[in-house]
């Protein structure tokens, strides 16, 4: 599906503005407009454009010295360069100067829209390659247990579909990660994937963040935002956490689902997009409903093929693989030997209760292969990294025992909050989002299962 883009013209001529803008709108594009190079720099650094359209002649800075400026200050944008009075040497020392295209006027239109597509493609290629260069292999599904091979059928089914998405699973699960294999597989894969968290964004934030906002709409607002909306045109937005989000927002989110447009803060138009948006969360949202926190008519748009994710613990069969893909992962990344973990530590992890799911397995492997000694990797090793021996127990072990079921529950809290307040690296405002607790209430639970923190570590 086309992407819709963003342009920066610049010309002296204001009726060749006029007609490049109203051209490049027309195809669905979105232009902005500016008669000279100083001036075209300032709005460089103040918004993003996909592409550079500028003459060469022009009083003041031409736009061969404007392009020179972009290289200087290592701006990536692509630039093409248009003259009525172009020749040879100026076509060449632009190209050297790193311009994608050098064109002729009068312009066509249908070339003009050719040049686009090239550069958006271009640019797409470039940030794929910079992706898969920094991804190595991190969002990929592993596992063939039968809860993974059911949720990858289920993947692979529901991607080739525009049906919206609602992904249901425990903090750490890898709710992002399946979000972006739908994506990956889906007809929109060569279109952007943009995330967004819900939980992490401040209530009067979030609708700049989701649908942008014009220069000067409210204070601090120095120039114009895109939001994520109009950044996923044409690919899937992923808003992580939606049962934290303001039920003011809802409604709104709501209207963009049903209508197909936003609308900037501080804008008098609505602005079409073309989104697939999924959504996931740790929470109940039918809970959400009834405690009138989750609108019911969102929810039904939303909520129409869930994906509920395992937790770890209910794959105990993915464990030898998935161990081995971190190991091979974090070894890479940080240039550090691989290490093979022997069957004894294979089953001492899975003895574990995993309350942070894949994200905490993957970090206690790279602990290992950072810490363990000589290959294998050993049931020993393993016991000095898990939080259990911090004063957490395994699930098995927490479960068993003498005494009443109060005593046993208590046990088990303090092995969960214990896991968790390690796997945050004792950052508590992360633990009590991580918890569903507020934070001051985080602390008076600590101090009733006698957890004391000052004497484990000191707190953030």
């Amino acid at each position: 599906m086309p992407r819709k883009a963003h342009l920066l013209l610049v010309d002296d001529d204001p009726s060749t503005l006029a007609s490049l803008s109203r051209a490049f709108r027309l195809a669905g594009h979105e232009a902005t407009v500016c008669d000279n190079a100083n001036r075209a720099l300032d709005l460089i650094r103040s918004e993003a454009f996909d592409l550079i359209l500028s003459d060469v002649v022009m009083p003041g800075k031409n736009g061969i010295e404007f392009l020179e400026d972009l290289k200087k200050t290592g701006v990536k944008i692509p630039i093409v360069l248009v003259s009525g009075e172009a020749n040879i040497e100026m076509a060449v020392r632009a190209t050297k100067l790193g311009a994608l295209d050098f064109l002729e006027k009068p312009l066509s239109t249908d070339k003009l829209l050719v040049t686009l597509e090239n550069a958006l493609r271009l640019s797409r290629l470039q940030e794929e390659n910079r992706q898969l260069r920094d991804r190595q292999g991190k969002h990929d599904l592993v596992g063939s247990s039968p809860a993974m091979t059911k949720l990858l059928a289920q993947v692979e089914r529901v991607a080739a579909s525009e049906t919206r998405v609602c992904i249901l699973g425990e903090t750490g699960t890898g709710k992002e990660l399946v979000a972006r294999a739908i994506h990956e597989k889906s007809g929109r894969h060569e279109n952007a994937f943009v995330t967004l968290n819900c939980a992490a964004v401040p209530a009067e934030l979030i609708e700049s963040e989701l649908f942008g906002h014009e220069k000067g709409a409210f204070t601090g607002a120095a120039a114009k935002h895109l939001g994520k909306f109009e950044q996923a045109d044409g690919g899937t937005l992923f808003l992580d956490e939606i049962g934290d989000m303001p039920v003011a927002m809802q409604a709104k989110l709501l209207r963009v689902l049903e209508e197909g447009e936003v609308e900037r803060v501080g804008g008098d138009k609505p602005i079409g997009v073309n989104v697939r948006v999924v959504v996931a969360t740790h929470r109940n949202l039918e809970d959400l409903v009834k405690q009138n926190t989750f609108r019911r008519d969102l929810f039904h748009r939303i909520y129409v093929f869930p994906l509920v994710l395992p937790p770890l613990r209910e794959r105990l069969e993915d464990f030898p693989v998935l161990v081995e893909h971190f190991t091979r992962q974090v070894a890479a990344q940080n240039g550090w030997k691989e290490k093979i973990f022997a069957k004894d530590a294979i089953d001492e992890l899975r003895r574990y209760a995993w309350p942070g799911n894949i994200r905490e397995l993957r970090n206690v492997v790279e602990r290992l292969v950072l810490l363990a000694g000589e290959d294998p990797v050993a049931a020993s090793d393993v016991r000095l990294v898990l939080p259990s021996s911090h004063g957490a127990s395994s699930l098995s072990e927490s479960g068993s025992g003498s005494g009443t079921l109060a005593e046993r529950t208590e046990r088990f809290e303090k092995e969960v909050l214990l896991a968790e307040i390690h796997r945050q690296n004792f950052h508590m405002t992360n633990v009590a989002r991580a918890m569903g607790l507020e934070r001051s209430h985080l602390y008076k639970k600590c101090q009733q299962l006698g957890i004391d923190l000052q004497s484990m570590r000191k707190p953030e």
